[in-house]
């Protein structure tokens, strides 16, 4: 540290000593700032937090994110393993003085974060910025493109489905098992209905007006295994859900079910990475942001649970492509939502949605 004296016997005045002091501050600026770039910088015995789903996501991130830090910096990867609603509220409590470095949330989550400066915007100087598609870009680093559609078994229907609008055939009455709402499958399945008849996530009426229009229902579902069971059963014909993990569980489970790619387009949902405000490990999450938009990642997404890449520099085999998001159509075919409005509606929909359609 610089220290100034002022003995009065050079002939300084006030303002020399106010301009003297201003200088040393700007002397002593320069080397903190150094010091938190040191501190940045990524060193053996680092220990960078990353809070996750569980399950493939976390074997994934294991090999193409952990693994080359570890080898090549010596540092300590710490998973913080479970639902978003758990580490979104840890993340909040400690907004300012985070103990997560990376955490992965869902499309809406993410967008919040980064207004309520819990995590920080996608920054080009992150490695792979340049590759990510637009919608990748918002709220931190999308890593995952999922979407949320039509799903049936065709063996019972006359002919493939293609639009949302084929929900409504006299031959699927009182087979479809619908998803409940709240929920991402119910919140998009509500707002296409909406859409396809004149409305929208801000004009909502004719939305629940179609889904009265479909009742009965078979059932009601919850949940993936909730749907796949009615479906092993034979109890419903279609439902609307998530396309990779119900086109997972076509490939190894059940070669009757049939996913689409709808005329209309599919609702977006797409995971998140958010590097933390206030990170003490900047430098090491940005590498790990870069490690998981990098090529090699993307493409074990694809092939483990069908995710779609969020990145433009991905090449994936014909068939496996077909079975994901994939490539500029169908991404510029991907639907957002004011996902502002929608989260600020929930409970005014919830209430017409149990009185009128679950009721």
């Amino acid at each position: 540290m610089t220290t100034f004296f002022w003995t009065g016997k050079n002939g300084w005045t006030r303002r020399d000593l106010l301009k003297t002091a201003a200088a040393g501050a700007a002397v002593l600026a320069a080397p903190g700032i150094l010091i938190r770039e040191a501190k940045a910088a990524p060193k053996k015995g680092d220990t960078l937090v990353v809070g996750i789903w569980g399950g493939a996501q976390e074997k994934i991130t294991r090999q193409y994110c952990a693994q080359p830090l570890i080898d090549k910096y010596g540092v300590n990867v710490e998973f913080v393993l479970g639902g978003t609603p758990d580490r979104r509220a840890r993340a909040y409590s400690e907004r300012g003085r985070p103990s997560f470095d990376v955490i992965y949330l869902n499309i809406f989550e993410s967008r919040q974060a980064v207004k309520d400066k819990v995590t920080q915007p996608a920054k080009p100087s992150v490695a792979g910025f340049e590759n990510l598609y637009d919608l990748a870009k918002i709220g931190g680093y999308g890593v995952a493109f999922n979407a949320i559609t039509p799903v049936y078994d065709k063996t019972k229907v006359s002919a493939p489905i293609e639009s949302w609008a084929d929900l409504w055939r006299d031959e699927l009455k009182g087979k479809l098992a619908w998803p409940t709402y709240p929920g991402a499958q119910g919140t998009a399945a509500l707002i296409m209905a909406a859409k396809l008849n004149g409305g929208d996530e801000h004009n909502i009426e004719p939305g629940f007006a179609a889904l009265e229009k479909l009742k009965p229902f078979a059932a009601f579902q919850g949940s993936q295994s909730q749907l796949y069971g009615m479906f092993d059963a034979d109890a419903v014909a279609a439902s609307v859900e998530f396309g990779s993990f119900t086109q997972k569980y076509a490939d190894t489970q059940n070669a009757d079910i049939v996913v689409t790619k709808p005329k209309e387009g599919m609702p977006v949902a797409m995971n998140v990475a958010c590097i933390t405000e206030g990170s003490a490990n900047q430098a090491l999450a940005e590498e790990w942001v870069s490690l998981h938009l990098s090529p090699a990642c993307q493409t074990a997404y694809a092939q483990e649970i069908y995710y779609g890449p969020t990145v433009k520099n991905v090449e994936l085999p014909p068939e496996l492509a077909s079975k994901c998001v994939y490539g500029e159509k169908d991404v510029a075919g991907l639907i957002d939502f004011d996902w502002d409005h929608v989260i600020k509606s929930e409970a005014a929909w919830t209430r017409e949605f149990n009185r009128r359609i679950a009721g």
